[in-house]
């Protein structure tokens, strides 16, 4: 059934963003990796953004442990964990948004989603290893999540009391994925009820209930704020990730059919909405009336987003074989494969403008680094030879 996209996959990984990142992503001088790497792999920016970081020490952690398993995988995830465990966390133990190329903090830790990808790098280290020290890294990162959900920005939080207060998809959407890889690499049941309480809330708490979509912010009462932009915005990348991370969850949990069948009507709710008609491929950002969006680049085509959209319908197709989850997949496959992949420098550009042309060459910055195309590369592939 995926003969040719298996061996597709496969040769991509392998052949092209696996060496990409080998050759020019790692700082052998100072110790952590180069992410602001330009179209041919030359580094134009040495800032070590912490979630980019992080999302390197755990992509070769995972590629590790894979069918694919390179010794050499498993010491270039140390070395990062090295660099940024000495180097990354303020005095209360949580990882700053950004340091320089020696380590040296530049930007505070204002973002808990530094602490998120932080758990996840040390967790996939131990479960490669069973040193101590990375359980303890992991438990420590996981443990400053939790307390830090609430009030996620802390000090550096720049609202006022008069601003509307939303409860964020994100946040949510990170926990499901993080209590099971927690769980399945310390190999615990620690974060078992918090992940039940996700797989049940989140779905519900963040669709709106007459449009069926799923939404970046609700109020904390549970209500819709359709007045506002913020109030109104959609991520359809956000929720395909959201999605598969959960049918992740209830595959592992051998869950039926009437806990899955909302999480696939989610996945194809999302995918119908947006889908770019015109042009097609995923829109970035979306306003759930249809009204102007705040967010200027809001109709781009970004990697990420198609990378999630595929692990999510090939998942839900797995979980429900239900064949307009395969009819997404090869659509999504073909559209994706048409525009991103880079053919002379390999690797796959990050940013499209609507029409699917690039509009940056980069292949790596602030925001993209080697995590969203492997792992969908890698996950795409497992569940592909399942479905064999």
């Amino acid at each position: 059934m995926f003969e040719e996209q298996i061996a597709r996959y496969e040769k991509e990984l392998q052949e092209k963003v696996i060496p990409f990142w080998e050759t020019h992503g790692i700082d052998r001088e100072y110790g952590g990796y180069f992410t602001c790497l330009d179209r041919d792999g030359s580094v134009y920016d040495t800032t070590k953004y912490m979630w980019m970081q992080w999302r390197i020490v755990y992509m070769f952690g995972e590629l590790y442990l894979s069918d694919y398993r390179q010794s050499r995988w498993l010491e270039i995830a140390r070395r990062g964990f090295d660099f940024l465990y000495a180097h990354g966390r303020d005095t209360e133990g949580s990882y700053y948004f950004a340091l320089n190329r020696k380590g040296e903090p530049i930007i505070a830790p204002y973002s808990i989603f530094s602490d998120c990808f932080a758990a996840m790098g040390a967790a996939v280290l131990y479960r490669a290893t069973r040193e101590k020290l990375y359980r303890q890294a992991a438990e420590s990162a996981m443990n400053r999540y939790l307390v830090r959900m609430d009030h996620p920005k802390g000090r550096w939080d720049k609202s006022l009391p008069a601003r509307t207060v939303y409860r964020s998809f994100g946040q949510d959407m990170m926990l499901a994925n993080l209590g099971l890889l927690m769980n399945t690499c310390l190999k615990t049941e620690e974060y078992s009820a918090i992940l039940a309480n996700v797989a049940a809330t989140v779905p519900t708490r963040f669709r709106h209930p007459t449009l069926g979509i799923l939404f970046e912010n609700v109020c904390p009462d549970g209500s819709f704020d359709l007045d506002s932009c913020e109030g109104r915005m959609l991520n359809p990348g956000h929720a395909l990730e959201a999605m598969w991370f959960l049918l992740q969850y209830h595959d592992q949990m051998h869950s039926g059919i009437e806990s899955i069948a909302p999480i696939a009507d989610l996945v194809k709710a999302t995918l119908a909405f947006g889908w770019d008609r015109e042009y097609g491929g995923i829109f970035y950002f979306m306003d759930a009336l249809g009204k102007p969006h705040l967010e200027l680049q809001w109709d781009m085509k970004l990697w990420w987003v198609h990378c999630e959209a595929l692990i999510a319908s090939l998942y839900a197709y797995k979980m429900t074989r239900d064949p307009a989850f395969l009819e997404w997949f090869r659509r999504l496959d073909a559209w994706t494969w048409r525009h991103f992949p880079d053919a002379e420098y390999g690797e796959w550009f990050a940013y499209l403008n609507r029409r699917g042309e690039p509009s940056h060459l980069l292949k790596g910055g602030k925001w993209k680094t080697f995590f969203h195309l492997p792992r969908c590369l890698l996950t795409s592939l497992r569940l592909m030879k399942e479905m064999k």
